[in-house]
């Protein structure tokens, strides 16, 4: 059996935090590396089995799971205030849920009720996390952090999925206005850019049937480093890196872990 070395320093310890989409990906690799270093999450999602599932993995100690479709601004602010009611505070928010439209989505035959539906989640979605995790934070008084989820579709065009990539930069403007404007209260806000992660919704979107090894090696070739690909806990240690002290003059930034793609 395997042992797992004690973490020098836990950079996290009395940190609360939310992680939206936490139930899977990202998500989920954020919420088990969070907990590693002493903090306190609730897992917001739609996959209610999932999500159970990772929190009991977790501990209940150390996590609980709430239900929450970010696109609902009432689901939003009622799981802020839930988690405020029991933690006494609020910390960390990492808005990181997010979908795709079911088709192409190039502009000679953008679907708009599909674009609405992504709207609603990526970037309303957004929107309503940083609003409310940061009036919970001004309310508790607390120099909190935020990040949201964004991607290197944020940075240049795409051949389709015009929709996922409109959004995205979106989020940057957000991340960069909300930083100005609460920066005031000491709070950071943050984006962090990841290339193609294998995640439940990548190989949805895309009907991949390859496993997650194959798909990692097809997107590989496209970055920089050679023989690295890139992998959801890669994703989550540059999140961890942006909430923690060690990014505590870190605030507007869109933080790329792309391996070199966008140069």
């Amino acid at each position: 059996m395997a042992i797992v070395a004690p973490l020098q320093h836990k950079k996290l310890e009395g940190k609360v935090a939310i992680i939206t989409g936490g139930a899977s990906g990202i998500g989920e690799a954020t919420a088990q590396l969070f907990a590693k270093h002493g903090a306190r999450i609730v897992i917001a999602d739609i996959q209610d089995e999932l999500g159970q599932e990772v929190a009991k993995s977790i501990g209940q100690e150390s996590c609980m799971y709430m239900h929450c479709d970010v696109a609902d601004e009432d689901q939003v602010k009622a799981l802020v205030g839930r988690t405020v009611q029991i933690y006494g505070q609020l910390d960390i928010m990492l808005s990181n849920a997010g979908t795709l439209s079911s088709c192409d989505q190039v502009v000679l035959d953008l679907d708009m009720s599909q674009l609405d539906r992504l709207f609603g989640v990526d970037i309303r979605g957004n929107v309503a996390c940083v609003k409310h995790a940061a009036r919970a934070m001004v309310d508790g008084r607390v120099r909190g952090t935020i990040v949201c989820t964004a991607s290197v579709a944020a940075r240049i065009g795409g051949d389709k999925r015009t929709d996922y990539f409109m959004a995205k930069h979106a989020i940057i403007g957000l991340v960069k206005s909300a930083s100005k404007q609460l920066g005031h209260h000491g709070i950071r806000v943050n984006a962090v850019s990841p290339f193609m992660v294998v995640t439940p919704l990548m190989r949805m979107a895309y009907n991949y049937d390859k496993d997650d090894q194959e798909i990692e090696k097809m997107y590989q070739p496209l970055t920089s480093l050679k023989d690295v690909v890139l992998e959801a806990k890669h994703v989550a240690d540059a999140v961890l890196f942006l909430v923690s002290d060690d990014a505590a003059f870190l605030t507007g930034h869109d933080l790329v872990v792309d391996g070199g793609f966008t140069t």
